[in-house]
């Protein structure tokens, strides 16, 4: 190619952008701005009629319920491989008024870290999966991870080089970093140790003028809005460091299971006046759902199932569990001691023999081929067995395991933390938090319709026994049904404080006025963003 005509897609570029000019599509307006600032970076922009987009798209949508005809796509998709190409995107996306939305892990509730509710909306999908380098430091205890890598890459790499470390985040091996930290990110070490974003120490973000800071150049007004106020608002988060913390080389992993005929009404009732009560190095889950009853033919029940993490032996927690929770009934046949980092594989379901390099599989769903939406809430008072009861209704409305709640304890270091240390609230008072699930394989609208009906008719009910004014969740439970934007994120103070207050509580005032002083022009926004206060004058 004769010097000359490998200028002219830079001369163009340079052309719109001093001009504004307009082509037939704004995906080559914004193809020739990136080649502009790099002329090899479009190896990494897939276009729609790339033959490889629909698979790079669909290989990290976790919910197929946004995996149909009818979802919006974005423009392209970008993947980029180095600091740079993020900063061309955020330059070239500015100037084409493209939104941009971040996927990590692609696990976003309501799909909006891929797509939109709004089908006019003109956005490209920016995904981070070539950006996942991990550095663990053992003498520091601390690690810098790239917010491209997945829990259980990061989970993988820590028990590389030390048995004896971990990091607090989820059970969910495929979540990315990036989203899972900027919405707090709870596990099975929350009562011990908080969060994932109370065990942030530094960060790389890129702000909408293509800038890349730190916690020292941000200040300590962003640094604290991005470790749990919402992905995708102030910046784009490349990369955390993180602090690891201290786990003994073997923990225990238990799971019991109890019938409505084996007593699960009362035992979940007692579990409440414990939980949150119980040493710090002890986490209970229990997953409450209908299943196939297996003393009684072509019946079903309700089934209670308490899943334990335990920093300590099998010993150790019977004890414990025989002086404070002895309607349990835990024996040593349903305990299993492992690594920690073998636990996590233990929480998400996978088989006893696998091996930890399961935790690199960045493939495997949670839901596998499931269809779900999700809601959260918080409970202060324990829910009397009346209450229980009408769950045990609600449940029997459904099919088997298609729809359930998920109760995690709450106690412990949660409650030494002050609401306002991060913008993740819900601390001090909460027993445990509880979500309301719906899963679905029928396709239609119709179908889920019917699934989501019946999730919002359980949503409704446990209102009395829940947590008010507001009515908490957790911002990475993302759910539309509280609030949202306007479908490309517009957003005014007025109406996103419907949805705030109960992701952030008093803390949403302050990440507004973060947003304001950082990106008032809303460049980085989403049906669930924080707007800033010039949106609403």
């Amino acid at each position: 190619m004769d010097t000359a005509h490998r200028s002219f897609p830079i001369l163009v570029a340079l052309f719109v952008l001093l001009f504004g000019v307009t082509s037939s599509q704004p995906y080559e307006e914004f193809l020739q701005c990136l080649e502009f600032h790099d002329s090899n970076i479009t190896s990494i922009v897939y276009t729609r009629a790339n033959s490889s987009f629909s698979s790079l798209l669909e290989s990290s949508i976790r919910n197929p319920r946004f995996d149909t005809s009818a979802t919006p796509k974005p423009l392209l998709i970008f993947t980029p491989r180095q600091i740079s190409h993020i900063q061309s995107a955020i330059r070239c996306s500015r100037a084409h008024r493209i939104q941009i939305r971040v996927r990590s892990g692609g696990h976003d509730y309501e799909g909006l870290s891929y797509s939109t509710i709004s089908p006019s909306l003109t956005f490209l999908v920016l995904d981070l999966r070539n950006l996942r380098a991990i550095q663990v430091d053992v003498p520091s205890k601390t690690a810098w991870a790239q917010a491209g890598a997945t829990l259980g890459e990061l989970y993988y790499r820590i028990a590389e080089k030390s048995s004896t470390l971990a990091f607090p985040s989820g059970i969910c091996p495929t979540v990315g970093l990036g989203g899972q930290i900027s919405g707090g990110g709870w596990g099975t070490l929350l009562r011990k140790y908080g969060l994932a974003a109370d065990n942030v120490l530094d960060t790389r973000v890129i702000d909408a003028e293509g800038r890349i800071l730190d916690r020292a150049s941000m200040g300590e007004d962003m640094f604290w809005a991005i470790r749990g106020g919402g992905g995708n608002t102030f910046g784009i988060v490349i990369a955390w460091k993180i602090k690891l913390v201290p786990v003994p080389a073997s923990v225990t992993a238990c799971t019991v299971t109890r019938t409505l005929e084996q007593n699960a009404t009362e035992i979940v009732h007692r579990w409440q006046y414990v939980v949150d009560k119980l040493s710090n190095d002890v986490f209970f889950m229990v997953v409450l759902n209908r299943v196939v009853n297996p003393i009684q033919a072509n019946a079903t029940t309700i089934q209670a199932s308490f899943n334990s993490l335990y920093l300590g032996s099998i010993e150790g927690l019977i004890l414990m569990m025989e002086a404070k929770f002895p309607d349990l009934g835990l024996r040593r046949e349903n305990c299993v001691e492992m690594s920690w980092a073998k636990s996590i594989l233990y929480f998400a379901g996978f088989p006893l023999n696998s091996p930890l390099e399961s935790l690199l599989d960045r493939t495997i769903s949670a839901t596998g081929s499931a269809k779900f939406k999700g809601k959260s809430d918080y409970v202060k008072e324990p829910i009397p067995i009346s209450g229980f009861e009408g769950i045990w209704e609600k449940l029997k409305e459904v099919g088997v395991q298609t729809g359930g709640l998920i109760l995690a304890s709450y106690g412990g270091k949660m409650s030494e933390i002050p609401e306002s240390s991060i913008p993740f609230p819900h601390r001090a008072g909460n027993i445990y938090q509880v979500e309301e699930v719906a899963f679905w394989v029928e396709d239609g609208v119709e179908a889920a319709d019917g699934y989501l009906n019946w999730l919002r008719g359980l949503y409704e009910y446990m209102t009395p026994y829940v947590s008010k004014n507001p009515r908490e969740a957790y911002a990475n439970y993302r759910d539309l049904d509280i609030g949202r934007n306007g479908g490309g994120g517009e957003g005014d103070y007025r109406r996103a404080r419907s949805w705030g207050s109960s992701y952030y509580k008093n803390n949403f005032d302050r990440l507004v006025r973060v947003k304001t002083a950082v990106d008032p022009a809303n460049f980085f926004r989403n049906e669930q963003s924080i707007p800033p206060l010039s949106s609403w004058r």
